[in-house]
């Protein structure tokens, strides 16, 4: 079972062979690792260049949302997965992906464990278990593990790719749509690394991100229940430094009542 990742790219010449690196570091043959580079002005092209057997591309695009449509138009496999140029998968991860696919062939998306780094790759924090549904995606838009999720390539065909005006979270409009239609498959271990640091967790990011999550509540119909009106609040309390005043009203509003 041949699986196509994806990798977005833009200026990411620090990080990306540690992306590349990794997806050849699998116990699984039939990989394609297609790369979509929007352009970048630093050492990305020369890093893409030292490895032949890439599918790659340096144009200016649209955005991240662009880079990966484009990239889901050129994949083969049978299983995708879109990988940004500043993550890394755990190695010999990818054979036991395509293992479970051929052996569950009702599952159309699949989720791993996921862990947090540093820029440096030294381990922050992590997100575990069988905790993703379309329940609690709608409660937590955060728990999207994208990095670690894969699924068949016929789900880009039934619904279409990423949204192309969502910049932030086209991962959770893409993950809802499907969960809306199919059940999230578990497979108990850590495939991925994402990278958190300073460039990636600004305030002024963190209410963009707000903005178009409720852009995504309201584009899928998700009606403002109180798990959807809790989790805009606490975002709110971070973004807008309100939490001294939002987060006590939370809490004797029954923020605790929340499904996990």
């Amino acid at each position: 079972m041949k699986i196509s990742i994806i990798t977005p790219s833009y200026n990411q010449g620090e990080f990306i062979e540690d992306t590349i690196r990794s997806v050849l570091d699998q116990d699984h043959d039939e990989v394609e690792h297609i790369v979509m580079d929007g352009g970048s002005t630093d050492a990305t092209c020369s890093v893409l260049s030292r490895y032949p057997h890439l599918k790659w591309t340096s144009e200016r695009d649209g955005g991240q949302g662009n880079a990966i449509n484009k990239g889901f138009r050129q994949a083969t496999g049978e299983i995708l997965a879109w990988l940004n140029s500043d993550d890394y998968y755990e190695p010999n991860v990818l054979g036991g992906v395509a293992r479970y696919f051929v052996e569950h062939p009702d599952c159309m998306i699949l989720f791993g464990d996921i862990t947090f780094v540093d820029r440096n790759r030294k381990p922050l924090f992590g997100y575990s278990g069988d905790s993703i549904s379309y329940q609690r995606l709608i409660a937590c838009p955060e728990i999207v593990r994208q990095p670690s999720m894969f699924w068949r390539r016929d789900l880009v065909r039934e619904l279409g790719g990423v949204d192309e005006s969502l910049h932030l979270v086209m991962d959770f409009d893409f993950f809802l749509r499907i969960g809306a239609r199919y059940p999230f498959h578990h497979l108990a271990r850590n495939l991925s690394c994402y990278r958190y640091y300073a460039e990636n967790k600004s305030l002024s990011m963190a209410r963009r991100q707000l903005r178009e999550i409720y852009r995504v509540y309201r584009k899928n119909g998700v009606p403002l229940s109180w798990p959807v009106v809790r989790f805009l609040l606490s975002k709110s309390a971070h973004a807008y430094g309100l939490a001294p005043f939002v987060r006590p009203l939370a809490r004797l509003a029954g923020a605790g009542s929340t499904p996990r």
